[in-house]
């Protein structure tokens, strides 16, 4: 398992949110990797370990949306997170409770 983990499930259909692409950067702006989400509507990303620092996860929901013809007000949703240097060897779970006109998120198991 990677050290980062998501599942993106979207709201509207009631459905995992498959195919969605996602990235992952640290305060940089440097990419660290990229992923798809899977059949479930889950990702791993990144090393094993991440060192403590700043990342972004930023989920293209714009896309996701667009291949579904569906309208969305969020082109892109970008999750920002802390790892301390105590959490830095850590598994981070982000999900992703994802709609059209919406969205949620918070710290997981």
């Amino acid at each position: 398992m990677s050290h980062l983990t998501t599942h993106v499930l979207d709201a509207g259909t009631g459905e995992p949110a498959t195919g969605l692409r996602l990235a992952l950067t640290d305060s940089h702006g440097q990419r660290i990797d990229d992923a798809d989400t899977d059949d479930d509507g889950r990702a791993d990303l990144g090393p094993n370990l991440l060192p403590s620092g700043t990342y972004t996860l930023t989920f293209d929901t714009g896309t996701y949306f667009a291949e579904r013809e569906v309208e969305t007000f969020y082109p892109s949703v970008a999750v920002t997170f802390v790892v301390t240097p105590e959490g830095a060897g850590r598994h981070y779970h982000v999900p992703l409770l994802l709609s059209p006109f919406a969205y949620s998120t918070y710290r997981g198991s």
